[in-house]
């Protein structure tokens, strides 16, 4: 893997995405947006059927029909293909960045995420991205299982109250009906099952800076990053 990889990792609510995409901009990097790929397999998932409870077996029946791909900010999903045909870049996929936004789908995708069988279908996915372009990439376990050997790696944090507030800042403007107790629930329980699941926890990678945003701007975290990534550019 010749290419720099920047990997950041964080709970749910830390600004990984909205850090993510500035610092990819900054540094004239590829962004990838993992936690838009396991809500795009949520989606899948929830399409066919599948319940949180169902067989591996039968999740991966259901993965075996699928290609999910992230290009220019966007989310592909394709199902049906055939493997001697497609193409990595999905040009006939199923545009569903807009649907996997929703707080059902995010329940889910962070439900199926602790499932193996989900985390193996997209490892592959998230480290092709890095084959052919400098990427900064987040996620839950960019840091420790995906890129353990990143060329940056960073943990965003904030405490739960501010994390919360987020959410519910986040979800209200996009018209989402939900109070800020619910907002503060989500994220809570999130943080159960990221940090306690079997596969590839929520945690800090032994070799990532910490940052704490919770009494700091998006702008400020951002230069944080930036000083940290040119010391050694």
């Amino acid at each position: 893997m010749g290419n720099k990889v920047i990997a950041i990792d964080g709970p749910s609510g830390a600004g990984k995405s909205t850090i993510a995409k500035e610092l990819a901009g900054r540094l004239g990097f590829s962004y990838l947006d993992t936690g838009a790929l396991y809500r795009a397999v949520a989606l899948a998932l929830r399409e066919k059927g599948i319940e949180p409870e169902d067989s591996d077996e039968k999740i991966a029946s259901v993965l075996k029909g699928i290609a999910i791909a992230f290009k220019d900010g966007k989310v592909f999903l394709k199902e049906n293909f055939q493997l001697s045909t497609l193409n990595s870049q999905l040009p006939d996929g199923r545009d569903v960045s807009e649907e996997i936004r929703t707080t059902e789908i995010g329940h889910y995708s962070s439900v199926f995420s602790a499932r193996k069988v989900v985390r193996d279908f997209l490892l592959d996915v998230q480290r092709n991205a890095a084959l052919n372009n400098n990427i900064v990439a987040e996620g839950r376990d960019m840091t420790t299982v995906v890129f353990p050997d990143a060329w940056k790696k960073f943990y965003l944090d904030a405490s739960l109250g501010e994390r919360a507030q987020r959410r519910y800042r986040q979800l209200k403007e996009k018209g989402a009906a939900i109070t800020e107790r619910e907002a503060e629930k989500d994220v809570a329980e999130r943080d159960v099952r990221d940090s306690s699941r079997d596969i590839a926890p929520l945690r800090k990678a032994d070799d990532a800076v910490h940052i704490d945003s919770s009494v700091m701007t998006a702008g400020e975290v951002l230069e944080n990053i930036l000083k940290a990534v040119r010391t050694d550019h």
